[in-house]
């Protein structure tokens, strides 16, 4: 059941908050050895956080109060193990809750465990993480998506009824359109990235992963507001979820749909999924435009310019001084820093930093980071103009379907051109959704995208819910 679904029944008082914690852990148990989507599991805390929460249980309780939630593993959890899915934050357990996760447990929420993930979310596939890949719950044989593997498989899977991930430049949607879930990727300071380890600190956002969009808004309305203790974050209210969908089903939206988006090269499932749902809205009154974003075409290398140089910054931090992994054999203070790094980061994240610190080296700058940074003024100008003509621009949300484990490892570029349709949303700080349609022939399934104005998450809502309640075949 949905969180929807789950708190009807509590307020009925035809389930226990202990009856759904402990069917989540039998599903854990039976299905963890084939997906691999957590990294640590508390059981015993929350059958404990379950009964007290019985005990105080009212009539007028919040949405998500008794829902079990999984966590991605880079969010900050007190006194839980915050690794990140690397070596070298084995054994860390922070002193102090993200801003998110205070605001979720005041509404009664049950962290079941931490998720895996690609480390330090650089990763689209779910394959680069210590504790090894996290495997798709509908073919084992296929990827997740990344980095917010282990949030998208456990939700797909029954093992969470919700869960946390985070999105740099699509580490949500690509997921969720993987594993058949919805992600949710909020404007760029609508949710605080205090308690977030940090990738690329423009970027990063955390958002929810849901089975229903009604579920995304319940869970995104928790998380998101502004907070003193991040620089970022943007001070504006939050619609509640009367006001989200109040008459979403008598709403008709102008939908844009990108040129730029429906390449050669592309699977042609994929494209005729999303065309599909498009043509279904049209039939339902949503106006359908053909529109344009020009610079879309430099996207990725913009996105893995940016991300990389910050992302050399931020893992400057990890040198086995302060917290986590430390070399155990040195002589010098140099040699230890060396050591731990190259013992401590996998290959993808010595990869990026090493991108990211040739972008940013003397005589480099201006040619790679400065000219990246007016390419993002491009891209986030092309959509302010194709939002005066409409309201939502609906996508693919990856150029395929999941693909098999180990096909694009040993090819970093391939993988990253997975991100092609997703790290646009991320450089010009929109919000966007992934909302399952259809299934491959293989039986993998297909997600399309509806990304909105900064600050817009209800006309995306709204939208998507529509879709769901009203198009949407048997999935």
């Amino acid at each position: 059941m949905n969180i929807k679904e789950i708190h009807e029944k509590y307020r009925k008082k035809e389930l226990s908050i202990s009856e759904v914690v402990n069917d989540i852990f039998e599903r854990i148990k039976s299905r963890e050895n084939e997906i691999n989507a957590f990294i640590s599991l508390y059981e015993d805390e929350a059958r404990e956080r379950a009964v007290e929460l019985e005990k105080n249980m009212e009539e007028d309780i919040p949405p998500l109060y008794g829902i079990p939630i999984a966590v991605k593993d880079n969010i900050s959890t007190k006194d839980m193990d915050t690794t990140c899915g690397s070596r070298i934050l084995l054994g860390y357990k922070p002193p102090y809750n993200a801003t998110v996760i205070e605001r979720i447990l005041s509404q009664g929420v049950i962290i079941i465990g931490k998720t895996n993930m690609d480390e330090f979310a650089m990763g689209s596939s779910g394959e680069h993480s210590y504790f090894g890949p996290t495997k798709n719950p509908h073919n084992h044989e296929y990827v997740p998506g990344g980095s917010s593997s282990g949030s998208s498989a456990a939700v797909a899977a029954g093992e969470a009824v919700a869960a946390l991930g985070s999105d740099t430049g699509g580490s949500i949607r690509q997921p969720a359109s993987f594993c058949g879930v919805v992600g949710l990727k909020p404007t760029y300071g609508r949710v605080s990235r205090y308690g977030l380890v940090a990738f690329g600190s423009s970027l990063d956002q955390i958002g929810p992963i849901t089975t229903t969009v009604y579920d995304s808004a319940i869970l995104f309305s928790a998380i998101a507001g502004f907070d003193p203790m991040d620089s970022t974050s943007i001070d504006i209210p939050v619609p509640s979820i009367d006001e989200i969908f109040y008459e979403y089903d008598k709403k008709r939206y102008r939908i844009g749909i990108p040129d730029e988006y429906f390449t050669e090269g592309m699977d042609e499932e994929v494209k005729n999924g999303v065309l599909d749902v498009a043509r279904r809205l049209e039939e339902h009154g949503f106006p359908i435009k053909r529109i344009s974003l020009p610079h879309t075409e430099y996207a990725i290398s913009v996105y893995y310019i940016i991300a990389t140089s910050e992302a050399s910054s931020n893992l400057a931090r990890y040198d086995g001084v302060r917290y986590g992994y430390r070399a155990k054999e040195y002589e010098t203070l140099e040699e230890m820093y060396k050591k731990t790094r190259t013992e401590g980061f996998g290959a993808e994240v010595k990869r990026r930093i090493l991108l990211g610190t040739f972008a940013l080296s003397a005589g480099y700058y201006d040619a790679y980071y400065l000219n990246a940074q007016r390419a993002r003024r491009l891209i986030k100008n092309d959509f302010d103009e194709a939002f005066k003509d409409v309201d939502i621009i609906l996508t693919p949300v990856a150029p395929t379907p999941a693909f098999k484990i180990g096909e694009k490892i040993d090819d970093p570029v391939s993988l990253y051109l997975s991100d092609i349709f997703t790290v646009t949303a991320s450089l010009a700080g929109l919000p966007a959704i992934s909302i399952p349609c259809c299934r491959s022939s293989k039986g993998l399934p297909i997600g399309f995208q509806l990304i909105g104005r900064p600050f817009d998450e209800k006309t995306l809502f709204q939208a998507g819910r529509f879709y769901e309640e009203f198009l949407k075949d048997e999935f």
